[in-house]
This record gives C-alpha cells, structure tokens and sequence, in this order.
C-alpha cells in the first residue's frame, strides 16, 4: 500500500502538540542547568505552570487519542508495530509517574532549598531524555507506517478524534486551558525559552 499524498491532520497535531511539550520540557531542562551553573534561578512558579502542562495535557488530551485511535487503528491493520506500540502506551503510564515525581522533588526544592536540588535536576534530565526519545519514536517510526498501512476511512476517524484537540472550548473548556496554559508560560519564562522579565 502506498503513503498517502495528503499529509494526515491527526499526524500535524500531534507534531504540533510535540513541539510544544518539547519547548517546556527543554525550558525546564535550560533553567536546572542555568542554577546548576550558578545563574539565578527563575521565579518557581515557571517551574509549577512547566509541571503543570507535561502533568495534565499528556495525559488528558495527547496519550489518551494516540492509545485510543492512532495505535488502535494501526495495530488493526498490521502486527510489525505491536511491540513497539505496546512499549508506546507503557512509556505513556510511565511518563505520567515520572512526572508526578518531578513534581514531588519541585517541592522538596522549594522548601528544602539547595540540598534538594540535585535529585529536582537529575529528575529533570531523565524526563527530558526519556521523553524526547519517546517522541522520536512516535514519530520516526510509528507515523511512517501508519501512512502506509491505513486507508482513508481509518484517517477520517482517527483525524476526527484529534481535530476535538484543536476546538478552542470544548464542553469543559480543557483546550482552551492548555492554549491560556502554555501562552502563559511563554509569558512568564524570561529570555531564551520564553518572554518574561530577564532573570
């Protein structure tokens, strides 16, 4: 079967929604190494809102449409990718621990203050490596296939369900959250990642 010639609109959001999830991500790993070199260290709540959107959009809105309908959809047309999405969709429950310890050891941080700022650090760097090299694999390896072994009904369906991710509200208001979001940590995060105050 060959790749479709029109690029699929589920595959751009989800690059999208990569690109997004990278820029905070490498926010938070900019940032641990600027205090690590003895820069001062930003205003922690650019920290909380970072840790708040890889906390609450990946899990409410990114993973659960890739679990759901890109993987399901391409596991019902071919078994090469079994494996490799079913390792996908484990990283995706594992992502979300890590995070949740990201967030414990943020805490620790801020009350325990330079002693506890190694293991926030050292957190930082494994997430940022275990989710990049995540996302190359979703994207590297899995969408090529997809292109190749789904057929025009299964991209209607599976746009579908991602296009809910780009209406701006939605009956609960959560992409409109996650834009306001990550408009505010541009806002808040000082030069280079975002435009707030040099620190």
């Amino acid at each position: 079967m060959s790749v479709r010639n029109i690029y699929p609109a589920s595959l751009r959001i989800i690059q999208d929604e990569h690109e997004h999830l990278s820029s905070v991500i490498q926010g938070m790993r900019y940032f641990v190494r600027q205090i690590e070199s003895g820069g001062n260290a930003p205003d922690l709540k650019v920290f909380r809102a970072m840790l708040y959107y890889i906390m609450e959009y990946p899990e409410k809105v990114h993973h659960p449409k890739e679990d759901q309908y890109l993987f399901a959809k391409i596991k019902e047309r071919t078994h090469q990718l079994d494996s490799e999405l079913e390792t996908l969709s484990e990283q995706h429950s594992k992502g979300e621990l890590m995070a949740h310890k990201l967030s414990h050891a943020l805490l620790d941080y801020e009350f325990g203050g330079k002693p506890a700022f190694a293991q926030f650090r050292d957190l930082v760097e494994q997430y940022a490596l275990f989710y990049f090299t995540h996302m190359r694999a979703e994207e590297e390896r899995i969408m090529p296939v997809a292109r190749q072994v789904l057929n025009d009904e299964d991209w209607k369906e599976v746009d579908a369900a991602f296009l809910e991710n780009r209406k701006m509200l939605d009956d609960a208001g959560n992409r409109y959250k996650y834009e306001q979001l990550f408009s505010l940590i541009v806002n808040i995060a000082p030069a280079p990642i975002g435009v707030g105050d040099p620190i």
